[in-house]
């Protein structure tokens, strides 16, 4: 976040000092309002480039064993061009490389999900899913495991048969 505060003022300082040489070279015959006014039109296009291309920047710097399942695309009523394009400002990822599977529950994984959010902290949660039944179960201190792998405790909430987290999850085991 500092990073990118630091880089919108710059684009305003370059900016404005790309419109300051230019009147110069025209011999002053810009209005003196241009300078200011370029300024702040470069860092509102710094910034909204910056949120354009967050996903990608940071879909890029995951692994390869976590997948993305779910993105959350935003719209506002103060940026008006999202209504046009909107941008992707959440995401769910499933690490691939923490399914764990119980060899007498064949249908039921365990995986670490990963919630981004575009001003948030990333938060990991580990979830059971099960992948017969159509239903998961965010695993906390109250979860425990049977002898034959059965999780007891668990909350068990139903979900859509082609629920993006169930699909993806299920399907990487």
């Amino acid at each position: 976040m500092f990073l990118e505060l630091i880089g919108t003022v710059f684009a305003g300082i370059a900016a404005a000092g790309l419109v300051m040489l230019l009147s110069r070279v025209t011999g002053g015959r810009l209005p003196r309002w241009a300078v200011p006014v370029c300024a702040g039109l470069a860092m509102i296009a710094m910034t909204v480039s910056m949120e354009y291309s967050w996903y990608e920047r940071t879909r890029a710097g995951l692994p390869d064993d976590v997948q993305i399942a779910e993105t959350v695309q935003k719209k506002s009523l103060y940026q008006p061009w999202t209504y046009l394009v909107p941008y992707v400002n959440r995401f769910v990822a499933v690490d691939a490389a923490s399914i764990q599977r119980h060899p007498e529950q064949p249908a039921q994984r365990i995986a670490d999900l990963y919630f981004f959010g575009r001003w948030a902290p990333v938060r990991k949660i580990p979830v059971a899913f099960d992948c017969a039944e159509n239903r998961s179960a965010v695993l906390d201190s109250d979860t425990q495991f049977g002898s034959n792998g059965d999780i007891v405790n668990a909350n068990w909430q139903p979900v859509e048969s082609g629920a993006a987290l169930l699909t993806t999850t299920c399907g990487l085991s």
